[in-house]
């Protein structure tokens, strides 16, 4: 196997597996809103926190996390969180009432949280030469994993129940453990399995991404991005059933949205790294939310999936972000100290955005304050993409890092 696949498949397998199960608890229960209330009752108080409380497990993580880089391994963190992500799902789809539900669906936002986390490390650690490539395939199963929950929700609450349909993904998570138990044990390459655990060298502990522009820049593109992703992801399908769809149609709309993400995942991060200022892009995507937006709210109804096609392109602006911390990092370390900050610092501002969504909406007011909201988280977003587009990298702006802990 060659130096740029050092990982080999066994690494590419499972980092692909964690993508593509990583968003289904996310997506797999909007659509399932009305037949689970009528189990459970979920009021607009309890259906906005239960969308807000994947950016604030991602939060809460993204800042944990970067104290446990520094003493665990990632391959042990990464079964970690698929652990509690698959806990998670079993004990939401077994959950009797609200509070359980609420508590096991942060239990699985918490694992996910960590995976988010660590994947650029683990990218720049398996696939130095390949980074960009193995993260456009990373995204591209993360909206597909989105699209799958989302269209097959209310076809398999149909064939059994909500609580089968809510639960079956926790299936995919535990398999996703599967690759990270073989690299360990040492059955692909037994010296990997020994290697120390990840701990930052001492030029990358000095920078302080919180004191950075390139850290504060990548965290407003993560809370900007994700206010509006997770907010439609949680909301789009009562939005479109208020406009006169089915329930059924909605979920799919929702599929659709989701699935979007496929087509600019694996181009953008092929751009992206070889933009020296790569603000166009964000820009592009700002501009689709924006449409769709539009159309959702003033075009007539029948005209709904375009609109939610050109706003579902806007989720490229997550491979973006994704691509954006290796491109402003040059060492495993900094990619994580990066990473977690970013992502701890983002989703803690937008944490508020799904809950908000539903608040600021009042029967016949059409959605238009809900969707102003993400208007304004469109313009942070875009403010992060200006203060990360200086071509330069964290490790350059405190401290020289030795010659070993160079990114190729």
């Amino acid at each position: 196997m060659s130096q740029p696949l050092r990982g080999g498949l066994t690494a590419l397998a499972g980092i692909l597996l964690v993508a593509f199960s990583a968003r289904e608890a996310v997506s797999a229960v909007s659509p399932l809103l009305r037949p689970i209330s009528e189990d459970i009752p979920l009021d607009a108080v309890t259906t906005g926190t239960l969308g807000m409380l994947p950016t604030a497990g991602f939060a809460v993580m993204g800042f944990v996390a970067l104290p446990l880089l520094r003493r665990i391994q990632l391959e042990h963190l990464l079964l970690a969180s698929i652990l509690l992500t698959t806990l998670g799902q079993v004990g939401r789809a077994l959950a009797g009432n609200v509070p359980a539900f609420l508590a096991f669906t942060g239990i699985a936002m918490l694992g996910i949280g960590v995976a988010n986390v660590l994947t650029p490390p683990l990218l720049m650690k398996y696939f130095p030469d390949h980074m960009w490539i193995v993260a456009g395939l990373h995204v591209t199963l993360l909206g597909a994993s989105t699209a799958v929950a989302a269209q097959g929700a209310i076809p398999l609450s149909n064939l059994y129940d909500w609580r089968f349909s809510i639960g079956i993904w926790a299936v995919f998570s535990a398999v996703a453990a599967v690759p990270w138990l073989v690299i360990l044990a040492g059955k692909q390459d037994g010296a990997r399995s020994e290697s120390p655990p990840v701990r930052p060298h001492p030029a990358t502990s000095a920078v302080k991404p919180w004191g950075s522009s390139i850290g504060w820049g990548a965290a407003l593109i993560f809370a900007g991005f994700s206010s509006n992703t997770f907010a439609a992801l949680t909301w789009l399908p009562a939005v479109l059933v208020d406009r006169g769809m089915s329930q059924e149609t909605a979920g799919s709309m929702l599929a659709v949205y989701s699935i979007l993400a496929l087509p600019v995942a694996l181009v953008v991060p092929l751009v992206v790294v070889k933009m020296p200022r790569p603000l166009p892009v964000a820009i592009l995507f700002v501009i689709a939310f924006a449409v769709g937006y539009g159309g959702i709210i003033f075009a007539p109804p029948a005209t709904a999936l375009l609109w939610v096609v050109i706003a579902g392109l806007g989720q490229g602006v997550y491979s973006y972000a994704f691509t954006m911390i290796n491109k402003r990092t040059r060492t495993q370390d900094g990619s994580g100290v990066l990473s977690g900050f970013a992502q701890g610092a983002g989703y803690a501002l937008a944490s508020g955005g799904p809950f908000l969504f539903g608040l600021l909406h009042d029967p016949g007011d059409g959605w238009l304050p809900s969707f102003g909201m993400l208007g304004a988280w469109l313009l942070v977003l875009l403010a992060g993409a200006l203060m990360v587009n200086k071509p330069r990298l964290l490790e350059d702006e405190r401290g020289q890092e030795s010659p070993a802990q160079r990114h190729p």
